[in-house]
This record gives structure tokens, sequence and C-alpha cells, in this order.
């Protein structure tokens, strides 16, 4: 069964009012002017990674052609609509038939990008383009935000296995689209729920300090535990006394207790000590994980602790820091008349504060060096060159308004890991700094 074709309730039944109250206005304008049947290019792009981030990650795609397929003005909607005198009467008919027809190229899901990737370019006409911008941006921004940040972290662990936990320090749908992008930038399962349902990620989780202190006494809240999951359970040992819980734990389940998890305290320490403590009871195979508010910076100070899984939520599903990417939907390209054949003209915002745009249709490559490694991400319009050809970036998402590129979530994820590896090796440090690669770009003509 693939449960991403079940509607469940973390879904809805049309994303049509994930937007903002300006591109339905726009889109009234426009028709009473003519001009909203006009053949346009938008793009999604951000023009500079957050402070100190070196690369960002594509995140959300899937999710992104779910809405697309989901934008739908149903009689409510359009009831509402109505009540609010938000449009007329002939904007509301055409929304009452809406669906995208147009087509979307864009970044696959995984994929890293730098200032100025065009990551999804949206082609149609106006009308049917511009209501697609908030959704859009919602979901790529929130989605690739966590997503950055999960590549930092998986990168600061290394091998070892990081789960993401942060459901209850965030909205409960955004916990969701949060597991789904932390399992795209390196994490390997989610304590939620919903969200291994919906995306198949694989789920964890034992107990919490409530348990323990549930019962007279630690030894039997351990001995519950056992008995209903097994000796490879996960015991949680900071209730009290880290010491006298891990003896316990051992004496409870034997040297075949599962792991040990440690929520407190100095986690260098404390994992130092479980771990010879462990040993020297014979549980030399007795897994240490280890949660507590952690970041990309904290888990690369463990780097030389004897920890073998990571629990992160609070830092993870707010960014670490950065909980957008700032992307923009911005039309760069339109046709001059509503002919189908009319040729498109670049445009672009003229404006001060670093908020100029390039105008016409773009295309992007990553160009390698003699080693194959990623030393410029290159950015054009027009004909792309044909040495960089067989490195263009874009795939077709959207074809005629049908979906043409899902794939498994597992695909996104590997495909992460690949681009990752293949820029240079400061990408992954976690010291400040520019983009890894820097972006050009290449004059031509419009397309």
């Amino acid at each position: 069964m693939n449960t991403a074709d079940l509607r469940l309730p973390v879904d809805v039944p049309s994303t049509a009012l994930f937007t903002d109250q300006y591109e339905l206005t726009m889109l009234q304008a426009a028709m009473k002017a003519g001009t909203a049947g006009r053949r346009s290019v938008f793009e999604v792009f951000t023009r500079r990674l957050p402070s100190g981030r070196r690369y960002g990650v594509v995140a959300g795609t899937g999710r992104v052609l779910d809405a697309v397929e989901n934008f739908r003005f149903d009689p409510d909607v359009l009831g509402f609509l109505r009540e609010r005198a938000i449009v007329d009467e002939e904007t509301l008919a055409w929304l009452a038939d809406y669906r995208f027809s147009g087509d979307v190229w864009g970044y696959p899901e995984g994929e890293v990008y730098f200032p100025g990737s065009p990551i999804l370019r949206v082609e149609g006409t106006f009308g049917e383009c511009v209501l697609l911008e908030t959704v859009i941006l919602s979901i790529l921004n929130h989605d690739s935000a966590i997503a950055a940040a999960a590549s930092r972290m998986s990168s600061a662990a290394g091998d070892r296995p990081l789960v993401e936990m942060g459901a209850r320090r965030t909205h409960e749908l955004a916990a969701v689209a949060a597991a789904r992008a932390a399992y795209v930038g390196g994490f390997s399962s989610t304590s939620d729920l919903a969200a291994g349902f919906r995306y198949g990620i694989p789920t964890v989780g034992t107990s919490a300090h409530a348990f323990t202190l549930l019962h007279d006494r630690e030894r039997d809240a351990f001995r519950a535990q056992v008995e209903s999951m097994g000796r490879g359970t996960t015991l949680l040992v900071d209730t009290y006394d880290v010491t006298e819980a891990v003896r316990t734990a051992v004496e409870v389940a034997g040297t075949d207790l599962g792991a040990v998890r440690i929520d407190s305290g100095d986690l260098l320490l404390v994992a130092h000590r479980v771990r010879q403590q462990l040993d020297e009871l014979g549980a030399t195979g007795t897994r240490i994980i280890v949660t507590s508010d952690l970041d990309e910076y904290a888990i690369a100070s463990l780097a030389a602790a004897p920890v073998d899984s990571y629990g992160v939520g609070t830092q993870l599903v707010t960014g670490s820091g950065h909980p957008t990417c700032s992307m923009v939907y911005k039309l760069v390209a339109r046709a001059d008349s509503t002919d189908p054949a009319a040729p498109l003209l670049p445009v672009a915002k003229k404006a001060t504060g670093g908020k100029t745009s390039i105008g016409g249709r773009k295309w992007a490559a990553r160009r390698p060096d003699a080693e194959g490694v990623a030393e410029a991400e290159v950015i054009g319009t027009g004909p792309i060159p044909p040495e960089l050809a067989d490195r263009a970036l874009l795939v077709p998402l959207v074809k005629g308004g049908e979906v043409v590129a899902r794939e498994p979530l597992d695909t996104a994820r590997t495909r992460h890991i690949t681009a990752r590896a293949g820029l240079p090796l400061s990408a992954t440090q976690l010291s400040r700094g520019e983009p890894v690669i820097p972006t050009e770009y290449v004059r031509g003509l419009a397309g």
C-alpha cells in the first residue's frame, strides 16, 4: 500500500486558500485588463543563503506537487470568497473551473542549491500561475530550511543515525512536514506517527520520564518496560541517578539490553562514564542514545564520545536558527499578448536594497572541476551551452497540468547524500562562511 495516496487527517481537501488575498485580487484585475491569459514564467529562488550557511537543500517538492493537484475552489471555498466580497462573480466563475494546466520544472528534491538557483520554474497563463505563489513558497521555505538543518546535523553525526523528535515543538501539521524534510536531509527515523503513516518514514520511541515517575521504584519501571517491549528496548536512565539507573537496567534486562538514553547533564562526560560502566557490567553491545536540545554544533562536539545515535527536536524543527530560506516567487518572463505563440519577453523588478532580480526563463547547471567536484553553479537564459547540457539541474515535474515526477522519499534522501558528496569538502564545515561554490550568470536570449 502506498500511504502517500491515502487521504489522512493531516491532509486537507483543498489547498486553494493557502494563499494571500492579493493573489486573487491581482487575478481579478488582470482579467479585467485582458492580461490574465498571457503566457508567463515564474521562478522560485533565493537571493542569499541564511547567514553562515554554505549550501541549501531543496525539500518539499513532493508536497508542492500534491498542493498543485489539490488547488481547487470547491463550493465552500467559493462561498467564503463571495461572502467576504474578495473577488467579483466573474472571477469566482473562473476560479470554479480552476485546474493548473501549465508546466513546472525544478531542482529534484534532495538536490542542493545556491543563491540565484532557479529552484522551481512555473509556466502557464499569468492567472493560473500567480495563484500558486503563496502555497509553493510556504512549502519550500519551510521544508528546505528543515532539510538544510538536518543535512548539517547528519554531516556532523557521520555514520551515527539521527532520530527526528520535534513534534511537540512545532505546529502539529508542520511537525509532519518537518519529519519528512528531516528524512530528506539525512535523518533515519522519526517519533511522529503521522509522518510514519503518511510518508513511510521509520518510527521509533519507547518511554519518557513520566513512565519512570509513575512507578514506585525505577526498577519497577524498567521491569515493566522490558516485559512489555523485550530486552532490546531503550531504557531512559537519567530520571534520578544515572550510575544507579544503568546498574539497575542491566540487572533487569541483562547484558542484551538494547540501549540506554541520556537526556540531561554534561552529555560528553556522562556518555563516557556510561559506556565504561556498561562495558564493565558486560553489556558491551548496549547502545547509548543522547537527546537534550541538540543542534549540529552539539552533535559535532560529541564526535569523540561513545554515542551511537542522537535524538533531535527543537533545533531541527526550527531550522537551527534559520526557520526560512527567504525564497521568492518572481515573474521573470511573459508574453505581450494572449496569443499562445507570442514570444516571451524577459521582465524583472528593479529596486534598491538587494531586491533586484534577473529576467528571462533560466536554466541551471553545476560545473565540476577536473576532479569532478562542483566548482560553480552556472545559471543562464537561452540555450544551455553544450558542455553543460549533461549537468543541467532542472527536471520536468508537471507537464500540461499532469504530475510526471513523483518518486519515493528514499530517492530524494539518497539524492541529497550524493549531491552533498559532490561539493567541496568545506561544504560540511560548521564554521560561518560564504556559499561553498559561486553562482555565475550566462547572459543569453530570453527563451
